[in-house]
Formats: structure tokens, sequence, C-alpha cells
């Protein structure tokens, strides 16, 4: 399932477009918040079946090299251990991946090049290397080998453009998406005919959460900034970047509309996000500022939560 780190970040973004944009529909801002949502769940799905794809292509390189006129022993006698990959062969099969696939259009027949490139890539790391110079064949090797392919998509600059140009919703999505397969392939047994597909959400509570972060966020933005003026009021105006504001009035939003969620994840949350979607020294100042909100709402009583373990 999609994790609330990701789904935090959705809502930033949705608010930072809405706010600099100067939009005005709320309804119309939240509804592509939730599309992107969905198109990270499509994402999982996308990226899922990429090594089906490169074993494809690496099988048709050995079916040409056995057409040639003079095949060498090599061409004749191919190593089809990663063709025949158990665990590619798991997800090439999956009723649920392939029902997915065919129902939102996803796919990569437009992008042979980029297939022929990861392919390429791959074949180069130590990884593919060692594993197609053994003789074993194991399913724990199988899994180990298709981990290795999805943590090397991490460094594809191939890739990054091709997701770009498919899809801007799918920016800065992927290494939240690797997380979720790579914990679909941790559970996977030699005895499993089908790769367990996560839901998009953990539970319910998870869209509304997007949702009511975004629009109490957005319908309390003037009046959180207000607020954070009292306690930045020694810093220059113009040094306070415009994503420090937001990301200090969402946590606000955070910490007083979730009665569940500990203050410490809240401020956790937004301190990491803030590391990666503004300056280099946002993190320390937004710590300063939310420890200050956080105790003058907590005075206030504006900071109620209740729940296990937060009791």
């Amino acid at each position: 399932m999609l994790s609330r780190r990701l789904l935090r970040i959705k809502v930033i973004k949705a608010l930072f477009a809405h706010l600099k944009s100067g939009a005005d529909n709320m309804m119309a801002s939240e509804k592509t918040l939730m599309a992107s949502v969905d198109k990270a769940y499509d994402l999982y799905f996308q990226i899922l079946i990429l090594p089906v794809e490169v074993a494809r292509y690496a099988q048709q390189r050995i079916d040409i090299a056995k057409q040639k006129k003079l095949p060498t022993y090599e061409d004749l006698n191919p190593n089809t251990k990663f063709v025949d990959n158990a665990v590619i062969r798991i997800i090439a099969n999956s009723d649920a991946v392939n029902d997915r696939i065919a129902a939102r259009k996803l796919g990569w027949s437009q992008y042979p090049e980029l297939i022929r490139t990861l392919y390429a890539q791959f074949a180069e790391t130590p990884a593919y290397k060692e594993y197609m110079q053994h003789d074993s064949r194991s399913f724990e090797e199988d899994k180990q080998l298709v981990e290795e392919f999805f943590k090397s998509l991490q460094e594809s600059d191939a890739l990054e453009e091709a997701l770009e140009e498919i899809s801007l919703l799918w920016s800065d999505d992927l290494p939240y998406i690797t997380m979720m397969i790579l914990r679909s392939l941790s559970g996977l047994r030699a005895s499993h005919s089908e790769i367990r597909i996560p839901p998009k959400f953990k539970s319910q509570e998870d869209p509304e959460f997007v949702k009511t972060l975004f629009e109490k966020a957005l319908v309390n933005y003037n009046s959180y900034q207000d607020y954070i003026e009292k306690f930045t009021a020694n810093w220059d105006v113009d040094r306070i970047v415009f994503m420090d504001n937001l990301i200090i009035g969402t946590a606000i939003a955070e910490l007083t509309s979730f009665p569940s969620i500990p203050v410490k994840v809240t401020l956790d949350e937004w301190i990491e996000i803030s590391k990666y979607y503004s300056t280099p020294g946002s993190s320390t100042f937004i710590n300063g500022v939310l420890d200050k909100i956080v105790a003058s709402l907590t005075e206030e009583g504006r900071i109620k939560k209740a729940g296990r373990g937060l009791i």
C-alpha cells in the first residue's frame, strides 16, 4: 500500500500547485490530488512488469542469435537462466497484474529503446554476472536477482526520463514504489503461483487522511500563516521560503485534525519531507519553529491526542 509519507508528499505538492497557480476551485484541486494518488498506484504495476519486459527482450536476443547463418556454440546453447527466472515468470503470469495493466492501459510497448538500455545496463552489473555464472538454480537466487534489478532502477536516468514523459504525476514516486515492490517480493515463495498485490491504501482512513489534510491546510492557510508569524518574528520574512511556511502550516493542520497520529510522528515526517522539498537549512528551521508551535498549541488545548499508544 502507498505509504503515509508518499501521501503527505502528494498533499504538499497539490497545495503548492493550488496556491502558486492562484486557483480558486478547491474541489478541482482535490480531484487532481486524488488522481495523482491513483497514478502512484499505477506506477507500482508499471514498474513491476519491467523485469518481464527485459526478460522478453533477452529471449528475443537468444532467438535472433540462433538464426545466424554461422551461429556459435554459445548462440546454439545459450544461458537461459535469466529468461527462465521463476519470479519473473510469476509476475508475467499474474492475473492481478495483467488485469490492472490492461484496465489502466499501462505498459512499455512504446519504449523499446528503454527496455534495451535497461537490459544492457543490468547485464553489466556484478549481481547479474554472478547469477548467470552459477550453474545452480534456486528460487531464492531468482528472487534476489529480481530484487537487485528493482534496486538498480534508482540509478537509471533513462527510466527517469521515460517516467517523466509518460506522466508528470510520477515525479519523485519511484523510490516509494520500489519499496512497495520489494515488500511484495519479500513474501514470495516457490510454492506461490501469484505475487501478493498490496491494496492502494492500508485502510479507508488513508484516503480520508489525504482529503482532510488537504482541505484543512488549504481552508486554514491564511490563519495558519498568521499563527506562524508569531514564532518567526525574529526572522527576516524574505528569507523564509514559501515551501517552509507551507510545510509548517500543513503540519499544524495534521497536528490539530488527527487525534490518532502522535505528535512525534507528524513532526518527524514533515521535517524529513522538508529535507527533500525545501532548502538545505529548512529542516533545522522548521524543526525549531514546530517545537514552539506544538508547545503553544498544546497549552491552548488545540492538540488533543487519543488512541492506543497515545495515552
